[in-house]
Order: structure tokens, then sequence, then C-alpha cells
């Protein structure tokens, strides 16, 4: 079954914001830990970390990590002319392609020739980005995916600081 989540990061990328289903019931919390987009973490309702995701020190992929510390994927974009592409590689749970047309703010999650997940930007150009995510995968959990989501964000952040925009 889908499910909808709603989140959203803040003006300077600090601080906690909630997490939301469908039914505007708070699901969790996410966890802005630096100014530069560098570091998050997903949190349930006890506010306990499930997921987290960083750019370890000088590193160009953005890694997900799971409560305990230890690695579960990592997060890479890839050369595309005319769209955004990522690649998600979740070691043994699959290989996943992020697929977005150039000026679209939908993504769509694939394995293989499969949608797994999607998720869109449904924030204004002047506000912080805020995002939906729809979950079909049964091998990706929603905080999973919420990390590889807050990941493309910080990957975008970082392209526009180096180019200069």
């Amino acid at each position: 079954m889908e499910q909808h989540l709603y989140f959203r990061d803040n003006f300077f990328s600090v601080g906690r914001t909630e997490i939301y289903n469908e039914a505007k019931e708070m699901a969790g919390e996410l966890d802005l830990k630096n100014i530069f987009g560098t570091a998050i973490d997903v949190l349930d309702l006890n506010g306990e970390v499930i997921i987290s995701g960083k750019f370890p020190l000088f590193g160009l992929k953005w890694k997900v990590y799971d409560r305990h510390g230890q690695e579960i994927g990592s997060l890479k974009a890839k050369f595309s002319l005319f769209s955004k592409k990522f690649e998600y590689d979740a070691s043994d749970r699959g290989s996943y392609i992020i697929n977005s047309e150039a000026f679209s703010k939908v993504y769509e999650i694939m394995d293989g020739d499969q949608i797994v997940a999607r998720f869109d930007k449904i924030s204004s150009f002047i506000e912080s980005s805020a995002y939906r995510l729809r979950n079909n995968s049964s091998k990706l959990s929603n905080e999973e995916l919420i990390a590889v989501v807050m990941g493309v964000n910080a990957i975008h952040k970082r392209q526009r600081t180096n180019s200069g925009a």
C-alpha cells in the first residue's frame, strides 16, 4: 500500500521539522544538523534516531546510516544533460536510479523498470524545500527514503554553491 509523507527543510537547514502523514498526523521528525545541509537524522515519535544521512568529511557521496551507525546506502549524482539523475546503492537490497526531467519537481525512484517510490518538491521558489514522498517499496523504509530525498536536496545545494548560482 502506498504511503504518503510530508516533510521539509528549514531555511538555514538547522533544527527540527515535523514529518506528517496524509491525515496530517505527526509521523516523526527530521533533525537538520548543520547549516550547510551536510547531516540529518530521521527521528521516530519518541525522538529516537532511526536513520541518519550525511556527507562524510571530503566525501562526494551522501551516506545513509541505520540507528546503529552502520552504513546502509550511498547516494551520488549521475551525469545527465537533460534531466536530474542520481543513483542510490542500498548494498544487498539493490541499486536504484532516481530521475527527474530537467525542469520538473517530480522524482521517480526506479528499481530496474519499476517505480518503487516518488517524491516531489511541493514548495514555492522563496520557501524552504518541502517534499511529498510516496513509497511503494518493500525494501526501502519511509525513513530511509526521507534520508535519500534530503540527500538529493543536499547534493542540489552543493551543485548550486559550486556553480556560483
